[in-house]
């Protein structure tokens, strides 16, 4: 399964006021794992930082003159993310801001129902705890001390280990699935049986062992538990027989 880990900064709150992305930067998970393929541009935003914002990300008006603008790299930008499921921290901010960005040239919005928030997902695993970027790094033990400012790229990649912790780790694959039965529900704990071989293996047990065991059945006396799951008429034929055969 691929998945792309992303996260934009921008010059404001608003894409619908007027503000737009200033960075963008996406990594590419295949299976839970980094595939070490990553996609990241600064962006000339056509208007000026608000001053709470640069606080954020350090990104300046002077530094971003000369970049280019998100029409240069939206081609790339789709090529990039193609169809994969985007995993987002705080999902409706950056996709709202990449919506408005893909509109302005001419593009289709990103539909939701491709996104996993992993803000969401934290909150429901982690019911009344903090859940920002920076408390999950913290409870899932991932060093973010080089994290002083925000920054799409650094934010994607501490993001990559958070949704790794949050969805189990790597091994999630091993999970039960939820599985369809008959009158079209869901079972939450259903999980599929074991594929049965085509041809049963031949069992080590020689019907030697299984006169002997039946004998030693016999001596155990008439309380004993093995009669609740052993015909013992069974049992009673067959120890005269081993008897016979050790004679």
């Amino acid at each position: 399964m691929r998945e792309i880990i992303l996260d934009t900064e921008t010059t404001g709150l608003d894409p619908a006021s007027g503000d737009r992305i200033v960075e963008i930067a996406g990594i590419e998970l295949f299976n839970r794992f980094p595939t070490n393929r990553s996609f990241h541009i600064y962006i000339n935003p056509e208007r000026p930082m608000s001053p709470d914002a640069e606080k954020v990300h350090g990104l300046t008006d002077l530094f971003l003159a000369d970049k280019p603008r998100f029409a240069e790299h939206v081609e790339a930008f789709l090529s990039f993310v193609a169809d994969a499921t985007l995993v987002i921290h705080n999902a409706s901010f950056d996709v709202g801001f990449i919506n408005a960005e893909l509109a302005r040239t001419g593009h289709q919005p990103l539909r939701f129902e491709r996104v996993v928030d992993t803000l969401a997902l934290a909150r429901r695993k982690h019911p009344g705890a903090p859940n920002s970027l920076d408390a999950l790094c913290a409870r899932y033990g991932i060093d973010n001390s080089n994290r002083v400012k925000h920054g799409a790229l650094l934010d994607a990649e501490l993001l990559a280990e958070v949704y790794i912790e949050l969805t189990e780790g790597r091994q999630s694959g091993l999970a039960f699935e939820v599985v369809g039965v008959a009158d079209g529900s869901s079972l939450d704990a259903a999980y599929r049986p074991a594929p049965q071989r085509p041809v049963p293996l031949v069992s080590p047990v020689s019907e030697e062992d299984r006169a002997g065991h039946a004998a030693f059945i016999v001596t155990l006396g008439e309380k004993a538990i093995w009669r609740e799951y052993l015909d013992m008429r069974a049992v009673s034929t067959q120890a005269p027989q081993r008897e016979a055969a050790l004679a």
